[in-house]
């Protein structure tokens, strides 16, 4: 068995990358902060990766592209904490300016992904 081949693609790779950042930023806020709102961003962060890596081992595109639509899920949900998150003085705006960028990359990456399955081989 080889080496599994979604590590390979760019929206794995930004998917990683935003979950890395979140969780340098995550992980130095207070215990209360990281009790709450913290362990909700990282689960739903860590999940737009899980996901496509998941749905990537199915090889059946029905499957795959479920997989890949709770990806773009977990990344509504990812912004949704980051809005908490600013709102309530955890997230600074120079931390914003960095993950913005990865998301609004990522999003429309998500969605030419999940397009794409079934229309070429894998």
């Amino acid at each position: 068995m080889g080496r599994p081949d979604f590590e390979e693609l760019q929206v794995y790779k930004l998917a990683e990358k935003l979950a890395n950042k979140i969780w340098e930023i995550v992980i130095r806020w207070d215990d209360f902060a990281k009790d709450t709102i913290g362990k909700q961003i990282v689960r739903a962060v860590d999940s737009i990766g899980a996901n496509i890596a998941e749905g990537r081992g199915r090889y059946n595109y029905q499957d795959n592209k479920r997989f890949v639509k709770m990806a773009r899920g977990s990344m509504n949900e990812t912004i949704h904490w980051m809005r908490l998150a600013y709102a309530r003085n955890l997230l600074k705006s120079e931390q914003v300016d960095i993950i913005k960028p990865i998301i609004d990359e990522l999003s429309p990456k998500l969605n030419a992904y999940l397009n794409s399955i079934g229309n070429s081989d894998k």
